[in-house]
């Protein structure tokens, strides 16, 4: 993690922008001592997120939120410094009330390179930000920013190209703002990320625009490759020759991802294999198992997986790289009890952060 943010922070002076943490992605408020060694600010979507960032991160958030509710707006601005309405309606009805904050508009540059519609923000029928037909040639006069979100886990290639539409999309109101805030997605500590190739979009940008403050707010890359799960199995079962391991985990509860993208994480000492190229029968298939979660929901299991040998039970099963976006979209269905959280230090001691209980099931219907 702190190579993570001590990149970050590299990539920040270099491109002349401010890089904040999503809190939609990763909200593991024991780590923020470390985060603000490097950081200064957060981005929140909700009331609950703008408090975790005004109380317990120490700064006021970056928020944006869909639609902001009458009864909690007040409590938003007050734990908010920068504020971005989803659309021009919500501006009316809301911006006298959000005096303190810099103001700010979601646009929709109607390009997005992500394939899979569920996390595509500009689908057809996007219910997220302003299209450039539906902005008035002046702006209101306290409207400071433009947010503008299209990527998922992306590299800077793909930045270039959404640059090129955000640019002809919208650059004739950027002489009216004070900053811009590009979002999330821009997967900066990927190994194959090219950093080079951002730091060269950005001389352009600010020689072209040089008023105007750049801002970014990645989750994932925050905490890219910075915690496995680690499950056991419980039970090896077989039906019309698929084998499924039942792990102690649930991919419904605690990884929806996987079956919502779907998106395959990496499980350690195995290989993905495509089910129409493996006969199960067959010797070349010899060790796949299917994995499966300890839910009653059907479909909560989890690709093919082929292993050097026979799965037991009580084996330990590793899945890589599953601490972002997998605790903050946990749910208690069934009952099933969460992983416990643990960190280790740069001394190779274990902290164990949060072991889950019957009891915080049970609250959560208190």
């Amino acid at each position: 993690m702190r190579h993570n943010l001590a990149l970050i922070r590299e990539v920040a002076c270099r491109t002349d922008s401010e890089w904040i943490l999503a809190f939609k992605a990763f909200a593991l408020w024991k780590t923020f001592p470390i985060f603000r060694e490097y950081i200064n600010s957060t981005t929140a979507s909700s009331l609950s997120e703008a408090r975790l960032a005004f109380e317990v991160f120490g700064a006021k958030a970056h928020t944006y939120s869909p639609a902001y509710k009458y009864e909690e707006f007040d409590d938003i601005v007050r734990c908010s410094s920068h504020l971005t309405f989803n659309s021009l309606s919500q501006y009316e009805r809301f911006h006298e009330r959000a005096a303190a904050c810099s103001l700010g508009l979601r646009v929709n540059p109607e390009y997005s390179e992500v394939e899979t519609l569920l996390y595509n923000p500009c689908a057809p029928g996007t219910r997220f930000g302003v299209t450039a037909d539906k902005l008035p040639e002046q702006l209101p006069q306290n409207i400071r920013g433009f947010h503008c979100h299209c990527h998922c886990e992306s590299g800077s290639d793909v930045f270039e190209r959404s640059l090129q539409h955000i640019e002809e999309k919208f650059s004739k109101w950027f002489h009216q703002l004070e900053w811009i805030n590009f979002g999330g997605g821009h997967l900066v500590t990927r190994k194959d990320y090219d950093i080079e190739r951002l730091v060269r979009l950005m001389q352009g940008f600010h020689e072209r625009y040089p008023h105007l403050k750049v801002i970014f707010e990645p989750g994932s890359a925050f905490a890219w490759q910075t915690g496995p799960l680690v499950s056991s199995v419980v039970d090896i079962v077989e039906d019309k020759g698929i084998r499924t391991a039942i792990l102690d985990v649930s991919f419904t509860c605690h990884m929806p991802d996987c079956l919502e993208m779907p998106y395959y994480p990496e499980v350690r000492n195995a290989e993905h294999v495509e089910e129409q190229n493996c006969q199960l029968s067959t010797v070349n298939c010899q060790f796949v198992y299917r994995l499966g979660g300890n839910s009653c929901l059907s479909g909560d299991w989890m690709g093919y997986w082929q292993f050097d040998h026979e799965l037991r039970v009580g084996e330990q099963i590793i899945f890589e790289d599953m601490i972002h976006y997998t605790t903050v979209k946990t749910n208690t269905f069934n009952g099933i009890t969460h992983p416990s959280i643990a960190m280790e230090h740069s001394d190779g001691t274990i902290e164990l952060l949060r072991r889950f209980t019957y009891e915080d099931y049970r609250d959560r219907m208190d």
